[in-house]
């Protein structure tokens, strides 16, 4: 299996990416790892692994692109650009079919536009979504889309959002039939705004689909749904709220053990459980956001993972590749549209022989009362 790398794009320079895809190669030996960016850097960062991913080298290979796309860049001034950056070698390579799945943790709208361009999209969707598991109760996991690809979205797009979280969530944690929620400031039905009273309608329609309907925030994190579905505002937000609330409470019971004698003394028989709590916590843990929709497999790790988070987004891009999302993606969203398509011709078929027929009747009628009248 083959990953393409932008190793440029991260808050903390190539060392990470270099580090978190080393230590991803290291834990599955079918992977190679092509890392894009300025030839003598990535070197230079190769030869100062630890000596324990020595054996990662011979499965890491270096691509020159000395351009970098900076955190400030608008994706227009990125798509008039030239295509010697990294972010831009990384997405060639995967449009040419020379690697399977590419990474990225550079400027989230430059690589959208880039990937939509370079890949185009599946099943007639218009743009990509972007996705990323949290945790929940009971070490489960929920889907979350969008996460800031589309700020303000139609009910359609909702609809869509929602389509394409049932298929990952069947195809890559093997559900069944997972129950999807539409995020609402309340479960009645007289909440929210039109969008989301629309994209309610719509959901309601699709058949195959598990949708339980409004879900409230603290519904994410329950349990009680596998997929929630919301605009790019409202996903980014609650994201990020919840990254900031997990790293808050890591600290808050820290600091709590080690405020005196007695508490640091039942810290230290607790650390078993309170390093699984911490590493449950960890939103490192679920770094690697998808974005859903493309023709191709493009995953967008935080600008600030370190190597470890890196890892993960790499680790994510494989477990895509090996169950082929976007196939899944273009097979059952085209055969709905199909189906959908299928439909409403046929309603136009039957209310247009309704009208013939009445017509028909109409026009007998007539002719009967005519003749009544002779």
């Amino acid at each position: 299996m083959r990953i393409a790398v932008d190793a440029m794009g991260g808050d903390l320079g190539p060392r990470a990416a270099v580090a978190g895809a080393a230590s991803a190669v290291m834990a599955d030996p079918g992977l190679d790892i092509r890392l894009f960016g300025p030839a003598r850097r990535l070197d230079d960062e190769i030869s100062r692994l630890p000596r324990s991913f020595a054996a990662a080298s011979s499965r890491l290979c270096v691509v020159d692109a000395p351009d970098v796309v900076r955190q400030d860049q608008r994706p227009a001034e990125v798509l008039r650009g030239n295509a010697d950056t990294s972010m831009s070698g990384m997405l060639a390579c995967l449009a040419k079919g020379e690697a399977d799945a590419g990474v990225s943790a550079g400027n989230t709208g430059a690589l959208m536009a880039l990937a939509r361009r370079a890949l185009g999209m599946v099943a007639g969707l218009s743009r990509p979504a972007i996705s990323t598991a949290i945790p929940t109760r009971r070490e489960g996991r929920c889907y979350l889309l969008d996460l800031g690809a589309n700020v303000d979205v139609e009910a359609e797009r909702l609809r869509d959002f929602a389509l394409m979280g049932d298929v990952m969530a069947r195809r890559i944690d093997d559900l069944a039939h997972p129950r999807i929620g539409l995020l609402n400031v309340g479960v009645e039905g007289t909440k929210g705004t039109a969008s989301v009273q629309r994209a309610d309608e719509l959901l309601r329609g699709e058949t195959g689909l598990r949708y339980l309907g409004f879900v409230e925030g603290d519904a994410i994190f329950s349990g009680e749904v596998d997929v929630v579905v919301c605009d790019g505002f409202v996903g980014n937000a609650v994201l990020k709220a919840s990254e900031g609330l997990a790293r808050m409470l890591v600290r808050r019971v820290q600091a709590t053990f080690e405020a005196h004698w007695s508490s640091r003394l039942v810290g230290w028989l607790a650390r078993p459980a309170l390093a699984r709590l911490r590493g449950e916590l960890d939103p490192v843990r679920y770094n690697g956001a998808s974005l859903l929709g493309l023709d191709g497999i493009v995953i967008k790790s935080h600008g600030g993972a370190d190597a470890a988070g890196f890892h993960y987004a790499v680790a994510r891009a494989a477990r895509e590749v090996a169950h082929d999302l976007p196939g899944c993606l273009a097979a059952e969203l085209g055969q709905r549209r199909s189906a959908g398509a299928s439909a409403v011709d046929d309603g136009r078929d039957a209310s247009g022989s309704r009208a013939l027929a009445a017509a028909v009747t109409d026009v007998a009628d007539g002719e009967a009362s005519q003749q009544k009248q002779r």
